[in-house]
């Protein structure tokens, strides 16, 4: 006896027995690739813009000190070295990251996912 035929009897199934026992046939369903059950579903939203913004830090002060700013000054932020930064999309907080330099470029490394608090 095969190691096919003793794993049926011992009451598992393979992949193959669950497609015959279930009797549906998705002839009329398209098929998609692993890990892309709905890809043909949202190629339409490709293509809309969103804004996104990584927010290192925020400071407040009159407008009387933003016009003694000068090139060179420093402007003290919120946030401390280290500190995760905001990741916005549509001035919706979304996610939290961490600053990386990549071919002399800034770039943001996410580290973390906001769950939204709408219903």
């Amino acid at each position: 006896m095969s190691n096919e035929d003793q794993t049926s009897e011992e009451g598992n199934l393979h992949l193959d027995e669950i497609e015959d026992q279930s009797g549906n046939n998705n002839d009329n369903e398209q098929d998609f690739a692993m890990g892309e059950p709905m890809a043909g579903d949202v190629t339409a939203i490709y293509d809309i813009p969103v804004q996104i913004s990584a927010v290192l830090g925020r400071s407040n002060m009159q407008v009387s000190q933003l016009l003694k700013l000068g090139r060179g000054a420093v402007v003290e932020l919120d946030r401390k070295v280290g500190e995760a930064i905001d990741i916005y999309v549509n001035n919706r907080l979304v996610a939290r990251g961490e600053v990386v330099v990549v071919d002399d470029k800034l770039g943001i490394t996410m580290t973390e996912i906001v769950k939204s608090d709408r219903s």
